[in-house]
């Protein structure tokens, strides 16, 4: 079974009342309404057992049910033409929703008195975040409206959510629902985002300047702009506001704008665009042999000392070029940045006669950012490499003729031909040809995993043995390799608290500097001390104080993190998640298909005695091979496996709930649970053998032909290989608590969960009770929630991490969790466990040589025990410092090397 179809089944039963989410961009929010001309599939009341949930759609028309689809004592409703007969409680069918699943309205009383309605953020106003921009549209709009007191946004239940506090008299509840989507969907439609990616900034400074003059515009919501990934990100209204006149404004402050290429983390032209990386080096290294002139002309004396004078002038234009530029931009903006701190200060010592000091600021500020410049595009640049992994070109197959053709070019339902030693340019399905890929560019796997017909495969990865022929399922821009790029480019967009404190330091201090620089040399002078020496104690503290090192301290630990994630196969959205990942104290996993395989084998057969095992198992196969299901399909693998011969059966039967009638030449048989022969004797022996395999975890069928009880069978899911050295891993690395949520039995959970070494196990639980669960849990200890992307997705955003498995073969878990393995590797978590811990710890470590720094320099500079010059060159050391501290984090590896996953041989059951 493709994880396509088990995710679609498993998804489609989650979406609360049919709400669907409008794309980013602005759509409206709609209901769905099923009726006639609904073409896609229906999601009725599912059976879920071991986990997994059945949709049973208007096409079903699969196998059989055991009687194990009701372990809940959930109904089942059929639709108009469904004519199967009966379940194993097993998913299969089904299509995937790449959307992220809307949580259900909650109730609370509110502070001030009345009632408060929960909504989710992301079902009321599609692609919003914050408090900021969209989300003060709806919530004026909101407020304005009879019976509502108070709009605002809350995040103590783990995700973001329009808490609406409102008079029950005044309003009732489902008008209040349907107002805010009526009101959200008018919001999302006329208040747009927009990406662009930014050529030609060299420093911080250039982003504030940017994002500062945008955000000045009229129709103009909100503005950012994230250097270290070169975005800029703005929320406008579309009635005010053309994208071409943002453009404009910042073309003219010398930067360029593009729209981002998807897959591609830089600009498309020459990285960086502009001036800066051409001139950037170059103009540094004059300044530096002008000011190493001047220095030899003055201690020489080979000239006169306006020669001198001269050559520092020219060095500090040659190195200030940039920071001038900037503070001309910033003071034309009424604002004070660094760059215009550090203009002031030097030309403030130019003044005073101290030309050397002031040659030498500017000289060694340019050549800290060039150096910064350079290591942030390096990070940047192990981001692109992932992108450049994906071919050109591609062979297409037209007719009897295989012609190159640019990717960009090729179209969904074209057949590609992949040679031996070709990377796969595009996501498609295998339709000739058997192979193994090396798919580390995606899934960080160390070995390459066997395909055959009917498989995924994905753009980037390498063909290791035979030629394939694939149909191609996504375009260029959509495929995985393109959207996992795009993702981890924008992660700095999603800023953890960390992130933000430096950023809200960082503007809080510069005009706070600037206005003690000039407050400070008055104090001096009305003291006593002489103006010079005032005005030059004044400069030093404007250098001491500059944030620099603050303003790069987090950037360049986030992108270097996110890009080694990426490297080795996770995929982490944004430094918030990576901040929080850090603080993990508790993991709950789901069972099938992350704990365990996801695939029922047949582990145990009984026969009956004067019963072979080829008489059982070859009846029970004969039968079960009328029936495509999972359960069936493992009866029938089993007894291949054993190469025992298979008779043919006819006049399949399936009685639902309980198992299937049919017959094997002119016997009948029947294979079901006991409920299958209710009100009959059962031999003792049998009824012993059920009970016990039960206990043992298993999925039981009992097999009788012609009125005879041949025996009883035991199917069930295994252990994935390595998955108790995982969790061990987890609890070494500091997690102090392990549950298990699983839809499956008390009894098998309990099984699965001693043998995984995991703290407890929750069940049975049905999706909505995974949500309560993980709550309960979040209340004592940080949780992060390990699942599938798709019938987890409502635990998984409950968490405060969601971390999804498998997200290489699931649109679901890439758009649902924060946290992805991209490949179905529990060996990964530990390593992205790691790397947070590494993150979090880079940046508390910046952090502090930034301020310490700055600290230690502002005290010298008051009490007049530093010059210009040493300042000047502690405070460059320490920007450079905290930029090659986080760019340690792009050489962080996991400690051993990912394995696939491998079923666990012995009696490790794990039914379902």
């Amino acid at each position: 079974m493709s994880e396509q179809k088990k995710s679609g089944s498993r998804f489609g039963s989650l979406n609360i009342k049919g709400l669907k989410e409008a794309p980013a961009g602005g759509n409206a929010v709609q209901r769905h309404v099923h009726g006639p001309g609904c073409n896609h599939e229906h999601s009725h009341d599912p059976d879920e057992v071991d986990g997994k949930t059945h949709v049973h759609t208007a096409a079903c028309a699969h196998g059989h049910d055991h009687g194990h689809a009701h372990a809940h004592g959930e109904p089942h409703v059929h639709g108009a033409s469904c004519s199967h007969g009966h379940d194993h409680g097993h998913d299969h069918h089904g299509h995937a929703h790449s959307q992220r699943v809307i949580r259900p309205p909650a109730h609370r009383p509110a502070e001030g008195g009345g009632s408060a309605l929960q909504l989710d953020l992301e079902g009321t106003l599609p692609g919003e975040t914050d408090d900021q921009g969209r989300f003060a549209r709806l919530e004026a709009a909101l407020e304005s409206q009879h019976g509502i007191t108070d709009v605002h946004l809350r995040r103590d239940a783990g995700h973001a959510e329009v808490c609406i506090h409102y008079q029950p008299s005044l309003v009732s509840v489902s008008k209040l629902v349907t107002l805010a989507q009526k009101t959200g969907a008018q919001v999302a439609a006329r208040y747009l985002h927009h990406t662009w990616f930014v050529r030609g900034m060299d420093s911080a400074d250039a982003a504030q300047v940017i994002e500062h003059a945008v955000s000045k515009m009229k129709g103009v919501l909100t503005a950012s702009v994230a250097y270290a990934s070169e975005r800029l990100v703005i929320e406008y209204d579309k009635e005010e506001l053309k994208l071409p006149d943002v453009e404009a404004r910042v073309k003219s402050l010398g930067y360029g704008l593009e729209v981002p290429m998807a897959g591609h983390a830089c600009s498309h032209h020459a990285h960086g665009g502009g001036l800066a990386p051409l001139l950037e080096l170059p103009l540094v290294v004059i300044s530096g042999v002008l000011l190493a002139a001047g220095f030899v002309v003055e201690h020489f004396a080979l000239a006169p000392q306006l020669v001198a004078t001269v050559l520092w002038a020219l060095s500090m234009a040659s190195g200030g070029f940039f920071a001038i530029r900037g503070s001309v931009q910033s003071i034309a903006q009424l604002r004070i940045d660094i760059e215009t701190m550090m203009v002031v200060a030097a030309l403030g010592a130019a003044v005073l006669g101290a030309w050397f000091e002031g040659a030498f600021l500017l000289f060694l500020f340019s050549a800290g950012h060039a150096l910064e410049h350079r290591a942030m595009e390096k990070a940047r640049r192990s981001i692109e490499a992932l992108g450049q992994l994906r071919p050109e070109v591609a062979r297409v197959r037209r007719g009897s003729e295989v012609v190159e053709v640019p990717v960009a070019d090729v179209k969904r339902g074209e057949r590609i031909v992949v040679r031996p030693g070709d990377r796969v340019p595009l996501d498609g399905v295998i339709l000739e040809g058997k192979s193994s890929l090396d798919q580390a560019a995606i899934t960080g796997e160390s070995m390459p995993v066997a395909r055959k017909p009917g498989d995924e495969v994905f753009s980037g990865t390498i063909n290791c043995e035979a030629a394939l022929e694939v149909e191609v399922t996504r375009l260029s821009s959509e495929s995985v390799l393109a959207r996992v790029v795009d993702m981890v480019a924008q992660a700095e967009a999603q800023k953890g608290k960390r992130q933000r404190f430096a950023q809200r330091l960082e503007r809080t201090v510069a005009p706070l500097v600037m206005a003690s620089a000039v407050v400070f040399p008055v104090v001096l002078v009305l003291t006593g001390t002489p103006m010079k020496e005032a005005v030059l104690r004044a400069v030093g503290l404007l250098v001491a104080a500059s944030p620099c090192a603050l303003a790069i301290s987090t950037p360049s630990a986030v992108l270097s993190a996110v890009a080694s994630a990426a490297r080795g196969g996770v995929l982490i959205k944004g430094g918030i998640y990576l901040e929080l990942l850090s603080g993990i104290r508790a993991i709950a996993f789901d069972k099938t298909g992350t704990l365990t395989v996801g695939r029922p084998r047949l582990l145990s057969t009984w026969a009956a005695p004067g019963v072979t095992r080829e008489e059982l198992l070859g009846t029970a196969a004969g039968v079960e091979a009328l029936s495509a299901h999972p359960l069936a399909k493992a009866v029938v693998d089993g007894a291949a496996a054993s190469r025992i011969a298979v008779p043919a059966g006819r006049d399949l039967e399936a009685i639902h709930g309980q198992g299937i009638r049919a017959k094997v030449g002119d016997d009948a048989v029947e294979v079901g649970s006991t409920a299958l022969f209710a009100g009959e004797a059962i031999p003792e022996e049998v009824t012993a053998e059920v009970a016990r395999l039960e206990a043992a975890g298993q999925t039981t069928m009992v097999v009788r032909r012609a009125g005879r009880y041949l025996g009883v069978l035991g199917v069930a899911d295994t252990l994935r290989g390595g998955a108790r050295q995982v969790v061990q891993a987890l609890k070494e690395g500091g997690i102090e608590r392990t549950v298990m949520l699983s839809g499956d039995n008390a009894l098998v959970a309990r099984s699965i969960a001693q043998q995984v070494g995991l703290d407890e196990a929750k069940a049975p639980l049905m999706p909505a009770d995974k949500v309560t669960a993980v709550k309960e849990l979040g209340r004592t200890h940080p949780v992060a929630m390990v699942g599938d992307g798709v019938n987890d997705a409502p635990a998984l955003a409950a968490a405060a991490v969601g971390v999804a498995m498998g997200g290489a073969g699931s649109d679901a878990a890439l758009e649902t969790a924060d946290v992805v393995l991209m490949s179905d590797d529990l060996a990964k978590l530990p390593f992205a466990l790691e790397l947070s811990k590494r993150a979090t710890a880079v940046m508390k470590q910046n952090l502090v040589i930034a301020l310490g720094v700055s600290a230690v320099l502002v005290v010298a500079a008051v009490l007049g025990l530093t010059r210009i010059s040493q300042a000047v060159v502690l405070h460059e050391g320490s920007t450079l410092l905290v930029v090659f501290n986080g760019l340690r984090l792009l050489a962080f590896r996991p400690k051993t090397p990912a394995s696939p996953p491998q079923p666990a041989t012995g009696p490790q059951p794990a039914a379902g």
